[in-house]
């Protein structure tokens, strides 16, 4: 996603974070800022090149779930099983990805991210009902330390292994960490009761000042 394309996007997005902190119910005190790893502890890869995104990303939390999820908050019958997505981006040996039937729903672990207007990328499957959509929200925290969450991205995928597009984050709030970087989770919820959806390979494009 080159520069221009990016301001777009995040201008796309910009109301719907300004909307919802305006008129968002207040929620319990944040963890997210006590649990997010260092920004300067992640590795950039560039795992989506064969589909002509050079960007430079870095594995959210246990992103390839070959450590089952631990870090992560699942519900609903979601849960981490054999089968990774075809194409091994992150590693020849990965052998697991994420389920999620319909209704369920599973949220990462906290992660450091820039506040220059971060993307969202990874690979998805739905082998149920067509009709069934994954919906991603990012989760953030306001400047009064409460919990909230956007709208990011609606996927609709087929019954074989791609990449999802790049969804822009747009939470460019205060910074609430060291060097202008700012705490998020992320949120998948699998919508319609025949969905069968699987995840895998869930990254972050930081998209850093050198």
């Amino acid at each position: 996603m080159n520069n221009k394309t990016r301001t777009r996007a995040f201008l796309a997005t910009a109301p719907l974070v300004v909307a919802w902190l305006t008129f968002a119910p207040p929620a319990q005190a944040s963890p997210l800022v006590a649990s997010a790893e260092s920004c300067d502890a992640q590795a950039l890869s560039q795992p989506f090149i064969p589909w002509a995104d050079p960007a430079n990303y870095t594995l959210a939390p246990d992103g390839g779930f070959e450590k089952h999820g631990s870090s992560w908050s699942l519900e609903g019958g979601a849960v981490v099983g054999a089968g990774n997505e075809t194409f091994y981006v992150r590693d020849a040996g990965d052998k697991r990805s994420l389920r999620l039937p319909g209704g369920s729903s599973a949220t990462s672990a906290a992660m450091c991210v820039g506040i220059e207007h971060p993307t969202l990328r990874l690979f998805a499957r739905n082998t149920g009902s067509p009709l069934s959509t994954l919906n991603v929200k990012a989760l953030f925290e306001d400047g009064l330390g409460q919990t909230q969450s956007v709208p990011i991205g609606v996927v609709a995928a087929g019954d074989s292994w791609q990449p999802t597009q790049q969804m822009v984050i747009g939470v460019n709030l205060l910074p609430l960490l060291p060097g202008e970087r700012t705490p998020v989770a992320f949120e998948f919820i699998a919508k319609g009761s025949g969905g069968n959806w699987r995840i895998d390979d869930v990254y972050v494009d930081p998209y850093r000042r050198s």
